[in-house]
């Protein structure tokens, strides 16, 4: 198993102020992930990558603008997905790296990176393995920028990822129907 707190290191500082923020939200996530994934044997997911793909998926938000979470790079926070798969194909994780692209939202469609002009490349970033699906449901259910351990609603996840359009809340519904646990809450 990846020790993923030395991968992150690589590419966030450990005395800045974003590392327990990052640190604190991808342990949240990865806990709900894996409660999830332990939930769902007949989907066979891979629970040691569902944890360390947790730990992985925001390495990204380093590059991004978002001062409120101490973050002070040059791109639109839109790209942390895109750039943490960028971070992790440079340090040969492909797989972890798909995981970064593809949580935004719910994913994010072609047409709707080509509808709203994000500064993203023109694919698919929808979550596609189970692995994928996973970690970006769980994801939403948590927050870096205020009560970092406190589980959101359903209702707050549901509208966090509506913002993104009604195709990328109807993901977020089907997520749900495919990988509801009754502890969600």
């Amino acid at each position: 198993m990846l020790n993923c707190e030395d991968i992150l290191s690589q590419f966030v500082s450990p005395t800045s102020q974003l590392w327990p923020i990052l640190l604190t939200h991808s342990r949240c996530v990865a806990d709900l992930a894996v409660r999830i994934a332990l939930a769902h044997p007949e989907l066979s997911p891979d629970i040691d990558f569902v944890r360390e793909a947790a730990m992985l998926h925001d390495v990204g938000v380093v590059q991004t603008d978002a001062p409120s979470i101490y973050c002070f790079g040059s791109l639109p926070y839109i790209c942390h997905g895109i750039a943490g798969r960028q971070l992790l194909d440079s340090v040969n994780l492909p797989r972890h790296a798909l995981v970064c692209e593809r949580h935004t939202g719910s994913g994010l469609t072609t047409d709707y990176i080509v509808a709203n002009n994000l500064p993203l490349p023109q694919r698919d970033m929808t979550p596609q393995s189970v692995e994928e699906k996973i970690v970006c449901f769980a994801d939403k259910f948590f927050s870096k920028s205020k009560n970092l351990t406190q589980q959101k609603s359903f209702e707050r996840a549901l509208s966090s990822v509506a913002k993104y359009g009604d195709d990328s809340r109807q993901r977020f519904l089907q997520l749900d129907q495919l990988l509801h646990i009754d502890t969600l809450q």
